[in-house]
This record gives C-alpha cells, structure tokens and sequence, in this order.
C-alpha cells in the first residue's frame, strides 16, 4: 500500500480534537490539564485511562492502551488504518492525498460502482423476499423475525435463470459489473446466468457496513450444496472476513467476546435469541487473516463446533491459527456440541441462558491443546512422553513471549519431563535472585532528553545545533537522534503525531508509556534541562574518542593525526569544564 504523506498525518491529528473523539464514545472528565475515564479497553473500577489535549494522544495506566487519533479509532471502532484516517479526515474537512491510496482515481471510481452493484443485488432480494411465501415460510419455520431479517437485510434469489440479470442488467456495462461482484455464471457455452438461485440470501458486510458478497442457503434437503458463497473477487476474500462482525459492531458498544460459528443461520438464530457476539467463517476453516481479526475485535474467543471427528479437526485448525497470536490477556476456548446439534438448534430447544452456561463451561485453549496432543498416546512410557514434547514444542514456540507461552511450556514440563531443569537447582526462584542483586538505575540523559522532547516536541528547535552526538555508545542515543531529527524535519510535530510515527515498533510502547507521565516543570525549565543533557553527552562523546586514542597509544601507539586530534580534544575538554 502506497504510503500516507507524514506531513497529512501531522496536519490530520493537529486539526482532530482527540479530547473530541474519544469523549464521544467514552466520557471524559476533567482532572487538571487532562481528562480521565474508566477504560473502554479493559475492565476496571477506577479511572486509569487518560486522555491529553496537549499531547494529543490517549494512555491506560491500567492495561497500557495508548495512541492517537487514529489508533483510538482503529482500536474503538475497529477500523482500519486508512479507513480511520478517512474518519478523521471527514470530520476534520479535509481529503486523504490521492498518491495516498494505492488506486487510481479510475479504480477507485469502480470500486464504488461495484459496491452500487452489489447494494442494489441486496435491496432486489430483500423486495423478492417480500413476495415470495416459500421464502418467508422458511424463515417463519426457523423462528427468524422480522426485525432480524432486517438487521441482517436477509432476502431471497428468485428460482430461474434471470430474475436478477433482468432486473439489474440493463445494459453491458451494468452487466459487467454484476458479474464482477460474483453474481453470475457462466456455461461451457458462454451463456450467462444469475448464480443464486431459489435461496435464501444473506449479504456480507465488510467493516465499514458495506455488503462485498453473498452466501445463499437451500431451503430444502438435496437441492444443491446447502450453503453456495460468492466468489472471490476484488472486494471479496473469504479468509479475510467473518459473517455477522458488522451486526456484532453494531449491537455492542463493548465486544465482550466473540463466538465463532459455522453457519449463518447459526449467527441469525444467536442474535434472534440475544446472544450478539456471534459470526461465522465463510465456508472455510479459521484462517491466520480470521484469528487476527477476531483477537482484535475481542480478548476473548470461543469456537463452537459440532462434537464429531469432523468438529474436532475443524477445532484443531482454529487452534492451530490462534496459537502464534495468543498475547497475554486473550483467550480461546472450544465448545463441542452434541451430535446432531449445531448453535441454531440448540439456542431455539435451550435459549440464551442455557446456551451462555455451555460458554462458560468451554474448554479452555491449554487444555484442548493438551488433551489432543495426548489422545491414542500413553504418557505412561518415556516413548510417548517424548513423542508429545516433540509434537508441542515447535508449537508452543510460535507463543508470544509472556505468561500464557511460559505457563505452557511449565505444562508440558509436568507432562513429559522434557526441558525441566536438574534437581538441585531452582528455576522458579532465579528470576527473584537476579532482581534482587540488579543495581538500582539512575534516570539517564537519554531518557531525560526523549521525556522532554515527548512533552513538547518544540524544544528540539531551540537547541541551536546543539546535539553532534552521533557516535556516542549509549542506550537509546539512536533514539533520541531520530526524535531529534524528526523535529527539525516536522516543526510543527506534535507529541502524538510524533508517536504515530513509531507506531508498529518495538520503542512504541515505552515511548506511551514515557510520554504518558507528567514532568514537573515548566516549559522554561524543560528547555534548560534539555539543553544541559544534550552537553554532557557531548562531552560523553569527547571522553570517549579520548579513551579511544588513550587507549590506541597505549597498545600501538599513536600517528601524527591522531596526536594532533588527541590534543585537539584535550584542549576542548578543558574549556568545557
């Protein structure tokens, strides 16, 4: 994707009231310079989610949630990237550059007739629907209601050949464009036809409510595959999107949990019976693209699959997905049910009440992971016991480092024996030993230096050259250079535009983190600390090259160039005092 110009982002953030944004989704109350809530992203009692109309950006104290603007809305709303940049650029007033987008003006033009085509595909069936008692029988006979029909604009693909190419393609271009969407087929003999025939239509929405795509279900047994899909096409992929997310965003302020089903009419029937957290896979197993959608939607999933040898492997693959994104504070667990039974059937003999106890009793991720390993293998035998380890580990490697990677492993451990440590010596304590003789760190230069600039990106310009430290070999000195940089290229760089643009990296966190805390002082006082720090690390970085041609004279002894620099060096030193 082409990349947005960083000078529109600075431009964006600084028109966007970030104080503006977030408060109309979550309230905000004053507490001095800033504002404060209960964070919508974890739960907790007190306020330790902080806004700063300063600073531009957002911080959890809590559960260490921050950004911007933009990632409040990605985060929020679940939005992405550009399609928050385009939020904020609609309320600000202003257009995302063309050379911004990677299509041309023309594609994106037929992106958009493409999306007219399909919203008109919906609107015809929702209208056959009307008509068509068959339809509507069906639906009835499922317990499907009006208002959910409605939420989800179920509709009906009349039988025949060409209800929908009649009605919609009226002339070649249109014709065009319906078959680009998917709505067609095409004979060995070139004839084409509508796809969807005498089926109970289901639009998929993408994230921002726009239908991309249909399923279609059979209304009787033995007439086709009970479920047909669209094709992929430009809008479309099916391992990339989840049937029902659109209605779940709607439906919940604050997405708890999703639970992750087979079909639709298994969606519709949860959200008919008040369970709205549920979406379905489009006719393909959970994908890498699925579980990354779904842990950013919510920390907690759970997979709902018949109890058969089927479900089971269907079970397995999910697993086999989630298990490289479960970060700590996510959970995956697994519901199988009985024979014969799938969520539609069970929600409408059960209700919502039964069907949330199944939830709660779902096993959790650690223990189906383990309980598969293990089936048909006796742990009795050294045979076995190394047959698990050397299944799990590789596995178990693709964990996020954290608690949940380390609790594993622990349990493999306890399982198999493979990796313990010897007798005698004690791993759980050893990280206690290491923190107690860890000598106690002094705020560096560094730091103090990126915390000032964090809090007013504007005092780097006052510097005056002031900061000829390359070359210095301390933590973190590359970083300050780049934030340096960064202002003298940006002037007008505010903190949070300043921190979106470490965004994706591994200094993102503890620069949030950093900048989240207030610095006593004022802006003159900031400005007299920065510009102290930046000269004792110049004189850091005389001192060094010093013990450098100290150092080199000792062991081979010194040309005429570097005698000259040598004293050169001491000269400033001594002036520098």
């Amino acid at each position: 994707m082409a990349r947005i110009p960083d000078a529109f982002i600075d431009d964006l953030l600084a028109r966007s009231d970030i104080v503006e944004v977030v408060g109309s989704r979550v309230p905000l109350k004053r507490q001095g310079k800033e504002y404060a809530a209960r964070c919508p992203f974890h739960d907790e009692r007190s306020a330790s989610f902080t806004v700063s109309p300063t600073k531009q950006f957002y911080h959890c104290f809590g559960c260490g949630a921050h950004g911007t603007a933009i990632s409040f809305l990605m985060n929020y709303d679940r939005l992405e990237f550009l399609d928050a940049v385009e939020e904020l650029a609609k309320r600000a007033g202003m257009e995302v550059p063309r050379d911004a987008n990677p299509r041309s003006p023309q594609q994106q033009d037929d992106s958009r007739d493409q999306y007219s085509a399909l919203d008109a595909a919906t609107r015809f069936f929702q209208k056959q629907l009307e008509g068509n008692d068959k339809a509507l029988a069906y639906l009835d006979g499922r317990g499907v209601d009006a208002d959910t029909r409605a939420r989800f604009s179920i509709g009906y693909a009349p039988d025949g050949y060409s209800a929908l190419k009649d009605a919609l393609g009226k002339d070649e271009r249109r014709m065009k464009l319906l078959d680009r969407v998917g709505l067609f087929s095409k004979n060995d003999r070139g004839h084409v036809y509508d796809k969807f025939r005498d089926r109970v239509m289901f639009p998929i929405f993408d994230r921002r409510g726009r239908v991309i795509a249909f399923g279609g279900r059979v209304m009787e047994k033995d007439d086709g595959p009970k479920y047909l899909n669209s094709p992929e096409t430009a809008l479309f992929h099916k391992g990339r999107e989840l049937y029902g997310l659109w209605q779940v965003r709607q439906a919940n302020q604050k997405i708890e949990r999703l639970i992750v089903v087979e079909g639709y009419m298994d969606v519709v029937s949860l959200f008919q019976f008040g369970v709205t957290q549920a979406v379905a896979t489009l006719g393909t197993a959970t994908t890498p693209d699925h579980a990354e959608l779904l842990f950013r939607n919510a920390p907690d999933v759970y997979f709902c699959f018949d109890g058969d040898n089927a479900g089971r492997k269907a079970g397995w693959r999910a697993l086999e997905s989630v298990l490289p994104r479960m970060k700590d504070g996510r959970q995956a667990f697994f519901l199988f049910l009985p024979d014969g039974e799938d969520p539609d059937t069970i929600v409408r003999k059960e209700g919502a009440e039964a069907f949330d106890t199944r939830l709660k009793q779902a096993t959790p991720l650690s223990q189906f992971f383990f309980d598969e390993l293990t089936r048909e293998i006796n742990l009795g035998t050294l045979d076995g016991k190394a047959r698990v380890a050397e299944r799990a580990k590789p596995m178990l490697a693709q964990i996020p480092d954290g608690a949940f990677g380390d609790l594993m492993k622990q349990e493999l451990q306890r399982m198999t024996g493979v990796g313990r440590a010897p007798a005698g010596n004690a791993p759980a304590t050893a990280p206690m030993r290491r923190a107690q003789v860890a000598p106690v760190q002094k705020r560096s230069l560094v730091r103090a230096a990126i915390a000032i600039l964090l809090q007013q990106p504007s005092l780097a310009l006052g510097l005056e050259g002031h900061h000829a430290i390359a070359g210095l070999r301390l933590p973190g000195i590359e970083l300050l250079l780049e934030l340096l940089e960064l202002v003298q290229q940006r002037p007008d760089i505010s903190t949070g535009a300043l921190l979106q643009h470490f965004d994706g990296r591994e200094e993102q966190a503890a620069l949030h983190r950093l900048a989240a805390v207030a610095l006593p002082g004022d802006e003159a006082s900031w400005t007299q600390e920065l510009h102290d720090a930046v000269v004792q690390l110049e004189k850091q970085l005389l001192q060094q090259r010093v013990d450098e041609l100290l150092a080199k004279q000792r062991q081979q002894g010194l040309d005429e160039t570097d005698k000259y620099e040598l004293r050169e060096l001491l000269k400033t030193r001594a002036t520098m005092r």
